[in-house]
């Protein structure tokens, strides 16, 4: 409720009830313009009371929940269901235009902060579990094989005319379905065999390079999390670093599939090094 309705109020209850209430009102609201001022994670939690607070107010800049909308446009969130509508918090109308899902929309005011919001918190999230070079990041509704996908996707027009993916094995369909899906023939590392564990061959992929022409290597897709006795690629510590400097020497880009490695110390702080 804004101040100048709570000024209307003065009739109904007293003044001292009305500026106890307006305390209350403005401990809420600072934090609020704490987030959007700082753009990161709060020091303190927030209950879920605040959380629905905020995502009520976002809402109500979408114009689908306009007074009066009919819902008639072309691009207008429409929601049949009043359930399905609620588990939403009424955010129905979506983000991003003409194929960029970062991209403001201007009937989707509320949900475009939003979109905005969550990236910069997630990245601010991401800087404090360890990659605090991390310059960016994109939020996708997505899980492991189609994130992959993109990333692949995306290295098509720095890479023109190469067309392999060097991938050292593991045993994930979804992985393997990420290569093939973005048009690129992946070049399959067999593990070696060390005691009861199953490692990265850094040798092969050396001479996979050699072989095929690093010119003609989209990527290298290394892995932090596997399931045993497939132990992480040697992406991590100083294994890791072999498959780094491969890369950087030949110029050639590195993929890491890190997934489940945000909530690990070790994947993130080895990344940052």
């Amino acid at each position: 409720m804004e101040a100048s309705h709570l000024e209307k109020c003065l009739n109904l209850v007293p003044q001292s009830y009305i500026s106890q209430g307006q305390q209350f009102r403005a401990s809420r609201s600072n934090l609020v313009r704490i987030l959007l001022e700082k753009q990161k994670l709060p020091e303190e939690s927030w209950n879920d009371e605040l959380i629905e607070f905020l995502l009520s107010e976002l809402a109500q800049l979408d114009s689908n929940n306009a007074l009066g909308n009919c819902g008639a446009g072309e691009r207008e969130g429409r929601v049949y269901s009043g359930l399905v509508a609620r588990r939403n918090y009424r955010l129905v109308h979506g983000v991003g235009r003409s194929g960029d899902v970062t991209a403001v929309q201007p009937k989707a005011v509320g949900s475009s902060i939003l979109n905005q919001l969550c990236t910069k918190l997630t990245l601010d999230f991401i800087r404090i579990v360890g990659a605090r070079n991390a310059k960016s990041c994109i939020i996708v509704p997505m899980a492991t094989g189609m994130t992959l996908l993109l990333c692949f996707l995306a290295l098509r027009k720095r890479r023109r005319g190469a067309k392999f993916i060097i991938w050292p094995r593991i045993d994930q369909k979804s992985c393997f379905k990420s290569m093939m899906s973005s048009g690129f023939e992946p070049i399959i590392i067999e593990n070696q065999s060390d005691g009861d564990e199953l490692r990265t061959n850094v040798t092969e992929i050396m001479e996979s390079i050699k072989r095929v022409g690093a010119e003609n290597v989209v990527c290298i897709h290394s892995t932090t999390s596997c399931f045993a006795p497939r132990v992480p690629d040697r992406a991590l510590g100083v294994h890791w670093q072999e498959i780094a400097t491969i890369c950087k020497t030949h110029n050639i880009p590195h993929i890491v599939n890190n997934a489940y490695g945000l909530q690990s110390s070790k994947c993130m702080h080895l990344l940052q090094q």
